[in-house]
């Protein structure tokens, strides 16, 4: 793993090599077995109205699919490495872009204090960046937009296996150039900081758990 720019900092880093590619296309794998064992996404409604899409996409979270939850408990160390605090995870999606797809300019909710977008695979082997706005709070408040307008981004391009992790609540982020490939697949995963404003959103809302203890007849 080797990590390019300061997130404590910068409130962004791009993370080269956060797993290997084969465990990036294991993933995918898993997810087709399970989920699309035929390998066709099936047809998708189009009602966007308020949505960061220009298109709906196929999405699949954690708590539909034990392994990838799992997952994103075990990164949590890796982020807590890129975050310099102690963090616990929220939850996690999978998402299958199509080609020409966009994501449209936005923030995140408050269960995505800390992120990652990761990188799982490319149809076309094109990389596909994510962009972010550089000046956090201090720019835009335009919660959607089809670009960044005057606010200074960042395009930031991963291969297969790359990572960016990003305070999703503070900066601007997405996709505004049209996807190159014919599919590609992405994982999205978010942390909050358990002492933080936000620490009611641990374990996907559930808060944070109690201490447990066993008895044995």
């Amino acid at each position: 793993m080797k990590i390019e720019g300061s997130y404590q900092q910068q409130g962004y880093a791009l993370i080269r090599g956060l797993i290997p590619a084969e465990v990036a296309q294991a993933i995918v794998s898993l997810i087709q077995q399970r989920k699309l064992p035929d390998g066709v996404v099936p047809a998708l409604p189009q009602d966007l109205d308020g949505n960061i899409l220009t298109r709906r996409v196929y999405e699949l979270y954690g708590n539909d699919l034990a392994p990838m939850k799992t997952f994103l408990w075990g990164l949590t160390p890796a982020m807590e490495q890129v975050a310099g605090r102690r963090l616990v995870p929220t939850y996690n999606y999978f998402r299958l872009y199509r080609d020409g797809d966009l994501c449209l300019v936005h923030r995140d909710r408050p269960a995505c204090e800390h992120s990652m977008s990761l990188t799982l695979g490319y149809s076309d082997d094109e990389p596909w960046p994510l962009e972010l706005g550089l000046e956090g709070w201090d720019g835009s408040l335009d919660l959607i937009a089809r670009d960044f307008g005057t606010e200074p981004s960042a395009s930031l391009s991963m291969q297969v296996g790359d990572a960016v992790a990003y305070r999703g609540v503070d900066h601007r982020h997405g996709r505004t150039t049209p996807n190159p490939n014919r599919w590609s697949a992405h994982l999205f995963l978010h942390w909050v900081d358990p002492d933080g404003p936000h620490k009611d959103q641990a374990f996907d809302g559930k808060g944070m758990h109690e201490p447990v203890d066993f008895t044995f007849a």
